[in-house]
């Protein structure tokens, strides 16, 4: 099978099925820009564990506005880490969960979430330190 440029699909134009970020031009820099953003990581890493309605990741994810949520959403929907379902019940809800790819970023996400709560007394001296100046 042939995507529409002629290549295999997940083979990029070149032939090369791995991006280099480093790389101005590299399709992946736009997905690292987005799953890096600390909402994105904590929206993927609260629906590895369960599909939750809009409200209920708002009140998971503590201090995320819904526009920020919504933004969030949008974009890891955009690039099809996030599946958004709308359930046609009274009163409608929609509910979000991980795709196959949302998945694989699991893992990630974890590890990258799992360091920064084993940093907290860096983290701690940096908020004092600001408070003290």
């Amino acid at each position: 099978a042939m995507t529409a440029n002629g290549a295999a699909p997940g083979v990029g134009k070149s032939g090369q099925t791995r991006g280099q970020v480093y790389s101005a031009d590299c399709p992946c820099r736009a997905l690292l820009d987005v799953v890096a953003n600390k909402w994105a990581a904590l929206a993927i890493s609260a629906l590895a564990e369960e599909t939750l309605r809009f409200g209920e990741l708002q009140r998971r994810l503590q201090g995320i506005s819904p526009k920020v949520l919504t933004a969030t959403l949008r974009r890891l929907e955009d690039f099809g880490l996030v599946d958004r379902m709308v359930i046609p019940a009274v009163p409608l809800h929609v509910e979000y969960s991980l795709t196959e790819a949302g998945r694989s970023a699991v893992r990630p996400m974890f590890m990258l979430r799992d360091w920064a709560e084993s940093q907290y007394e860096l983290a701690r001296a940096r908020i004092d330190h600001n408070e003290a100046h």
